[in-house]
């Protein structure tokens, strides 16, 4: 049985009429309840940016829905986190973990309000849609075919609310042989030829130590997202985006496609080196630190080459371009290799930038945490945590000279703020919530 009358329960004490001139439809879970709502009571705590008058409800799991709902909270939105009641989303268990709190799930949650809610149950999917009502966007990564099991497909959210994006982010897509698949990550990386073409020439397929494809994916949504919601703002309909993490990781590859199509040759391994030109390698110094160099363009390779002594290099023929210097990687190679290895860092570091050739240390993260540019720039930022005390993660990723972005607050507990946000900015009354929590579909 859906919440309402039938049930004895009344998720708002508002008249099923639209005094706030807020969306009510008239389909039949509205004909019991009435969705409308005051979007002015929203977020108990300060939020500034951009999108600051944006809703987002992230039903999303793992990493990259999550991530592009991090991206929009960390530039205003109210994001709100919407998770299995019982078990959480996945991501609070994985990687490294502090105390019993995880650390990934403290920094990809920032920014977000949680509330745990069952959304198979009827009578929290009809929760949901109260939410729906005041939300801007909603995320989910579901299999294909899952909200609609639910009674939660397009056709009815966008009758609760029409001026919706419904951001659905799987592997493969919504359609296709493929939809239906479970995929991670990882996978992605393999399919889309990453790891084909990654690793040393002799070695096996080699792939990230990280979500590579979830955070491309990541950024690619959050950028849909905002199209969308550019189209809404200017013709007044929401709509669909069906994003598959496989085709943007591909995307980011370059033009190996167009390659492969001209030539009918795949991307090889060459491990640190590039196809494109030379030098482009990483070099050990004389105190054991290594450097990475790259110069793709011409007047810099020439640079590089006179600096390590050898400016007679750029004068043949093969070295006007980068293809021709690529080709002779093991000759420029060793000259570079040979010098960076009789000098000390901070030697080669200096005598690079006064050449004009671009050099950067490979740092682990003290490296980087110290570097005085990185602090400069205040890249790394100290975020108060109610579990583990002041956190230091990445801030937000750029910089907005009249909006700029925030992070206020870490990943929270399960369910913190399920009551400010049903009970306090839905009207939803307190025996209501707590039934739903009685039954385990609420946390």
């Amino acid at each position: 049985m859906l919440l309402g009358a039938h049930s004895g329960w009344n998720l708002s004490p508002k008249a099923t009429g639209d005094p706030t001139g807020r969306r009510v439809c008239s389909a039949d879970r509205n004909s019991v309840y009435n969705l409308a709502v005051d979007s002015s009571r929203r977020a108990e705590l300060p939020r500034s940016g951009p999108l600051a008058d944006l809703r987002v409800l992230d039903c999303s799991t793992m990493l990259a829905g999550p991530l592009a709902c991090q991206m929009l909270g960390d530039y205003g939105a109210d994001v709100i986190k919407i998770e299995h009641p019982g078990r959480g989303d996945s991501l609070r268990g994985h990687g490294r973990s502090r105390h019993g709190h995880g650390l990934w799930w403290k920094m990809v949650s920032r920014n977000k309000r949680c509330i745990g809610l069952y959304l198979g149950d009827p009578e929290a999917a009809a929760v949901f849609e109260k939410l729906v009502a005041t939300a801007d966007v909603v995320v989910e990564n579901f299999r294909p075919g899952t909200f609609e099991r639910w009674g939660l497909g397009w056709d009815r959210l966008s009758e609760v609310n029409p001026r919706l994006v419904l951001c659905r982010v799987t592997g493969f897509g919504q359609d296709g042989p493929y939809a239906s698949r479970p995929a991670f990550g990882t996978l992605i990386e393999a399919m889309s030829g990453f790891a084909h073409m990654t690793g040393e020439p002799d070695g096996p397929p080699t792939l990230p130590p990280f979500g590579l494809a979830d955070s491309v994916a990541g950024l690619a949504a959050a950028a849909a997202v905002l199209m969308a919601l550019r189209h809404r703002d200017a013709a007044g309909e929401g709509q669909v985006i069906d994003l598959s993490i496989l085709e943007p990781m591909a995307a980011a590859l370059g033009p190996h496609i167009l390659n492969y199509d001209q030539f009918h040759q795949e991307a090889a391994r060459h491990g640190n080196r590039s196809l494109n030109n030379a030098p482009r390698n990483t070099y050990l110094t004389a105190d054991g630190s290594w450097v990475a160099v790259s110069a793709s363009a011409d007047p810099v390779a020439a640079r590089a080459l006179a600096l390590v002594g050898r400016p007679d290099i750029a004068t043949e023929p093969w070295f006007a371009t980068g293809a021709g210097r690529a080709a002779h990687s093991e000759e420029i190679d060793a000259l570079m290799s040979a010098w960076i290895g009789e000098r000390t860092l901070a030697e080669v570091t200096a005598a690079f930038e006064a050449a004009d050739v671009a050099i950067a240390p490979v740092y682990g993260v003290a490296e980087y945490v110290a570097d005085p540019q990185v602090v400069h720039r205040g890249a790394v930022v100290a975020v108060p945590d109610e579990d583990l005390g002041p956190l230091r993660m990445q801030d937000v990723p750029f910089r907005l000279s009249e909006t700029p972005g925030e992070v206020r607050h870490t990943g929270r507990p399960l369910g913190a703020d399920t009551d400010a946000i049903l009970g306090g900015e839905l009207d939803i009354a307190p025996g209501v919530i707590a039934a739903l929590r009685d039954r385990r579909v609420l946390a």
